[in-house]
């Protein structure tokens, strides 16, 4: 198939390139580089069936294509609070110039949603018939509400024009290629622990996370993509919990970093939980994550460490 990737120069936007290629198919990366980078797709370039184009979803393009996966957003808040506006347009326009291509060209797109739109939640772990808790006016929610749109978008483009649907919620994911100044709490770590810098957990550390290896979260992706009939929503993230200070300490013993935790106050609306129920993944894709957060983080320290020479 020919398949268009938005966000392709991304954390994730990469991977999931590296392995449509690897399945034969021919891939059309779109990014407009404000997160992603050259850096990650650099290898693919002498690839025949990669076409690489600069250009921001905001604005209309017309492609042939068969599939659409729409990663392009960024999705830290460094980043998505350093341009708000920017951020719900990529949502929102980005998402309608999307659809209105797969409409015309009768593709099949994915839309990577998150798991931010169940905002801090009040039911736990995350289940996918639950309508999140979300500040509407919040710092964050430039991102949270966006994506809640492109969701409603896509069921609205599915009941009124019978476009081809598939939606994701993506829990917190790592791996290599993660951007060294994304400011979430993996790279953070690592970087400052292969520093030696002090780690900086933000209020007490007891807020929990569930992170899932990049390599897992696509291997869902493509199983979605490929699911006949099931439309989504549904959670892709690991549903082991932790703490962020465990998360830390973690960090520190696998680094061998001498590294001090240090606290500082808790950011605005920063969710207490986030643990995905990934029962409906299982049950609709036979899709659980298999890679542990040992052996993920040994080689995302490896990545980082590259980095660093």
């Amino acid at each position: 198939m020919r398949i268009l990737v938005t966000g392709g120069a991304g954390f994730i936007g990469s991977h999931l390139c590296e392995r449509l290629l690897g399945e034969g198919h021919e891939v059309v990366c779109l990014d407009n580089f404000f997160t992603g980078t050259k850096n990650n797709i650099s290898h693919l370039l002498d690839n025949h069936s990669f076409e690489l184009i600069r250009h921001d979803i905001t604005e209309p393009i017309l492609l042939e294509v068969d599939r659409i996966y729409n990663f392009a957003c960024p999705a830290s808040p460094v980043h998505y609070q350093y341009n708000p506006v920017k951020t719900v347009k990529t949502s929102v326009m980005g998402t309608i110039n999307m659809l209105g291509m797969a409409k015309r060209v009768r593709a099949r797109i994915l839309q990577a949603s998150t798991s931010e739109v169940y905002g801090d939640p009040q039911i736990h772990p995350q289940t996918e018939d639950y309508w999140g808790n979300v500040n509407p006016i919040g710092i964050r929610s430039c991102y949270d509400e966006g994506k809640r749109v492109a969701e409603t978008l896509m069921m609205d483009y599915h009941r009124q024009n019978g476009v081809d649907v598939r939606i994701i919620r993506i829990f917190n994911t790592y791996g290599p290629k993660m951007a060294e100044n994304d400011g979430r709490v993996v790279s953070n770590f690592i970087t400052q622990a292969l520093r030696g810098e002090d780690i900086t957990v933000y209020g007490e550390g007891n807020q929990t996370r569930s992170f899932c290896y990049v390599s897992d979260l696509v291997e869902g992706i493509v199983r979605m993509m490929g699911c006949e009939n099931f439309i989504g929503p549904v959670n892709l993230g690991n549903p082991t919990e932790t703490t962020i200070l465990e998360f830390a300490e973690k960090i520190i013993n696998l680094t061998g970093s001498s590294s001090k935790i240090i606290f500082k106050p808790l950011p605005a609306d920063d969710p207490k939980q986030r643990q995905p129920d990934i029962s409906l993944a299982g049950e609709k894709l036979a899709w659980e994550p298999v890679v542990s957060v040992e052996e993920g983080l040994k080689k995302t320290i490896d990545y980082f460490s590259s980095l660093m020479v």
